[in-house]
């Protein structure tokens, strides 16, 4: 392991940005609205969107690390949910960890 430090790059939390955003796009939920499923989902959702907005505030006052850091707990938030068969990640392993 080096010691060498890495800086966390805006390209980098862009990409991850967009990675997140079509993850989001493209997971469609398997309960019908109403079911308790369906009241989870929407509370894991509410998770992802938040750090989404996070990672942006964090972008644009200039804190990359912490930009970087809250788009990856939005996209662990979708990928849950698609683990826990709350969303459909389309067999989409590339988005996803899949079932």
């Amino acid at each position: 392991m080096s010691d060498e430090l890495v800086e966390v790059s805006e390209e980098k939390v862009m990409q991850y940005l967009d990675i997140t955003k079509r993850a989001r796009e493209k997971a469609t939920p398997i309960h019908p609205e109403g079911s308790e499923q369906s009241i989870q989902l929407a509370i894991m959702m509410r998770m992802a969107d938040d750090y989404s907005s996070d990672a942006l505030h964090f972008l644009n006052i200039g804190d990359r690390v912490r930009a970087f850091g809250a788009i990856n707990y939005a996209h662990a938030w979708i990928d849950a949910a698609v683990k826990l068969r709350l969303l459909d990640g389309h067999g989409d392993d590339v988005l996803f960890t899949l079932p």
